[in-house]
């Protein structure tokens, strides 16, 4: 994970932008990006007995451009605090025109709908693009109007200028270091891990809901993510379906063992279980909005108050059992199986905020199936 962030006005757009001539735009942009590291001990390790037992050290990292998220800030939030900001300072320039503006806001168009979510870069967003005041009566009653277009905002390119590494003073114990050096005397030993596979369903949604599958070999599975994709492009922001009666069927099993509403209290807790944030970690107010906030009624479809671009569905394939996890999930035997997805939309319709895109007719892709398995490595002093 790592965080970032920068704020961008639209003034210095508008004057990078003001003398070129070729389409799309090019606008540098600075930003710093902070990269947490975990393994504190292995880095404590390497400083206090370099090369003794463990060897080289290597950091790689990786930088994903199209990771990127973008989210424009309310246009008619930063007037008024202009406006706020600077209101003796209008005043005496033209008292005329700060009249003016406050007839704008108290008349401003309720046709514009903020919408305060993420866009991946590289996806489409319907941003503000243009303030104008419109007048509305002959006595001098003015509106503020909004137009609004799809922006596409992509990287070009990017340069790493500068590296600082921050880390605390963490360090392993005599104890620690022997049961490395016993470790390592040992001619073989394993190592448990996971492995993740991503497999997008074979068909998407329709007007009525979604019933697809997929042929997949299933190896000792502890987990099922689902992700609802709206762009063939998108890697970090994920909505809600907000579907009704969904549920996985694979290896003579249901997952859950009763269908699932997008929005009720029961898939609410399901996913706090499944996530660990049940008891002693909370979730994120981002996490609780994405799994709770619906996105429609049957009339209209809802403007979100908040970004809701974090949703994913945790499907869990392990059980408790007196007090301790016993594996179970599934297991085909080196055999292809089908694993089906099934729902439908709690409201069908113009207002499926899932099935409709956005106003000119898209339609989401299929939707994307991870799977954890579980698995091992095994290592030894001459086979690393």
């Amino acid at each position: 994970m790592s965080a970032c962030g920068t704020y961008i006005r639209m003034r210095e757009i508008e004057e990078l932008i003001g003398n070129q001539t070729a389409v799309p735009y090019t606008v540098p942009i600075r930003f710093r990006v902070s990269i947490p590291f975990d393994d504190l001990l292995t880095f404590s390790a390497f400083i206090n007995y370099s090369n003794g037992i463990f060897g080289d050290l290597k950091l790689k990292f990786k930088i994903n451009p199209h990771t990127f998220v973008f989210c424009q800030v309310n246009s008619i939030i930063s007037i008024a605090k202009y406006y706020i900001m600077n209101k003796d300072e209008l005043l005496g320039y033209s008292p005329q025109k700060l009249i003016d503006i406050d007839l704008m806001f108290r008349n401003w168009s309720q046709t514009f709908q903020y919408i305060k979510q993420f866009t991946q870069l590289g996806c489409t967003a319907d941003l503000i693009t243009k303030l104008f005041a419109q007048l509305l009566t002959e006595s001098g009653l003015k509106n503020l109007v909004c137009d609004i277009k799809p922006v596409t905002m992509n990287i070009k390119n990017y340069v790493i200028t500068e590296i600082t590494a921050n880390m605390a003073g963490y360090e392993a114990t005599d104890a620690c270091f022997n049961r490395v050096r016993q470790i390592y005397s040992q001619p073989l030993f394993v190592v448990l891990a996971q492995r993740v596979e991503i497999w997008p369903f074979s068909t998407s949604a329709t007007l009525t809901g979604i019933r697809t599958s997929q042929n997949i070999l299933l190896s000792h599975v502890t987990d099922f993510f689902l992700l609802f994709p709206k762009d063939v492009r998108a890697l970090t922001f994920f909505e809600n379906p907000c579907y009704q009666n969904m549920q996985v069927t694979t290896y003579g099993c249901n997952f859950p063992d009763m269908p699932m509403n997008k929005l009720d209290q029961q898939f609410f807790q399901l996913q706090l279980n499944a996530s660990n944030l049940d008891q002693l970690f909370e979730a994120t107010n981002e996490f609780e909005d994405a799994l709770t906030t619906p996105r429609n009624t049957a009339t209209r479809r809802l403007n979100p108050h908040t970004d809701l671009t974090n949703f994913l569905i945790t499907l869990q394939c392990e059980r408790n059992s007196n007090g301790a996890l016993t594996f179970d999930g599934p297991y085909t035997q080196n055999q292809n199986t089908s694993v089906e997805l099934r729902g439908a939309p709690i409201y069908q319709g113009a207002t499926d905020s899932y099935y409709n895109v956005d106003t000119s007719g898209k339609t989401p892709p299929p939707p994307i199936l991870c799977i954890v398995h579980e698995t091992f490595w095994l290592f030894s002093p001459t086979a690393g």
